[in-house]
């Protein structure tokens, strides 16, 4: 049993479990019926997504350098809040009992949230797969 890190819309592995999409957004141009056949996600879960406000500064440039730094550390604060701590408690202890993933669209791991969110998660005891 482990929570998996994931791309949403790549293929699912094997017993990877349903997928929790913790992106800010829906797909463009996906019909709701077909998130989950198109390997998006089975449940949308943008709690667990940067604030529209950190979006729209990671979208506003690369995400390289220093810049990389400021939106990991305005994240990370996002995510110490009472709320996304009470969720991210929950998915580590799940982890433990059950196989599912998290993900988000973005095509670098290393500067996505998601990388964070691994972080984040390993630290609250989830087995991270």
């Amino acid at each position: 049993m482990a929570v998996r890190i994931v791309r949403l819309g790549t293929p699912r592995a094997k017993g990877e479990g349903p997928r929790l999409g913790t992106a800010r957004r829906l797909p463009r141009g996906v019909r709701k019926s077909e998130y989950a056949k198109r390997n998006y996600f089975d449940i949308w879960f943008p709690e667990l997504a940067p604030s529209q406000k950190l979006l729209s500064f990671a979208t506003a440039a690369t995400l390289d350098g220093a810049r990389w730094a400021k939106f990991s550390k305005r994240y990370l604060a996002e995510m110490r809040k009472p709320a996304p701590q009470r969720i991210v408690s929950v998915l580590a202890k799940l982890s433990h009992r059950a196989n599912f993933s998290v993900g988000c669209y973005c095509e670098r791991e290393e500067r996505c949230h998601r990388s964070l969110l691994r972080r984040i998660l390993a630290e609250h005891g989830a087995k991270v797969g």
